[in-house]
């Protein structure tokens, strides 16, 4: 299900294989559906000189779909943070002709391009596709703190507590969206949550 338009926030296609000589694939959850989907229209030995890094969440679920890929290689990880040093090390040491394929939730995807354009990557060179959740990764604009995988409208700030409106604001620098304190007249003021970003 797509999201309404929101002007700030990125506009994500669908992965096609593309010619190069290095094939990178970045992907948490439901993102892996967008490679599976993709290899159906790859050429005949196009996974022989991909990696998959695969953040496959708590229930292992499409790990054994992606195996069936046989890529040159496929590597798991826990979160993404986790996997910052390995991509990072990746893409500093990429050649000419590497493709960046990103799928899966929007901080993923937000999180990694911001990696590969630091690393140099030109973002012709990258390919998105939104899977999975609408929840959004959230930075309080009076601590300055993040906050991931928020749901509902209002949403609390992990690291000062505030109550926060989740702006539809996207800062493609920050890779998330603004949220400002909904109360600040009166803290006593404490609208509902409800669960809105699925």
């Amino acid at each position: 299900m797509a999201a309404k338009s929101i002007i700030s926030r990125p506009v994500y296609g669908t992965l096609s294989p593309q010619a190069g000589k290095h094939h990178l694939f970045v992907a948490d959850a439901e993102g892996a559906l967008a490679i599976i989907g993709m290899a159906k229209n790859a050429p005949a030995g196009f996974f022989d000189g991909a990696e998959i890094v695969f953040i496959p969440g708590s229930d292992g679920k499409y790990v054994a779909a992606l195996e069936a890929l046989k890529p040159a290689q496929l590597h798991l990880a826990p979160s993404f943070p986790s996997l910052l040093p390995r991509l990072r090390q990746t893409l500093t040491n990429a050649h000419m002709g590497l493709r960046l394929y990103l799928s899966g939730t929007e901080g993923l995807i937000g999180q990694a391009m911001q990696v590969a354009l630091e690393a140099g990557i030109d973002h012709t060179s990258m390919q998105t596709e939104h899977r999975g959740s609408l929840a959004r990764r959230m930075q309080c604009v009076h601590c300055k703190g993040i906050t991931e995988n928020v749901t509902t409208q209002p949403a609390s700030c992990s690291h000062c507590g505030l109550l926060l409106l989740v702006r539809d604001h996207y800062s493609r620098r920050l890779a998330a969206f603004q949220g400002v304190c909904i109360n600040a007249e009166d803290r006593s003021e404490i609208p509902p949550m409800e669960e809105i970003f699925r």
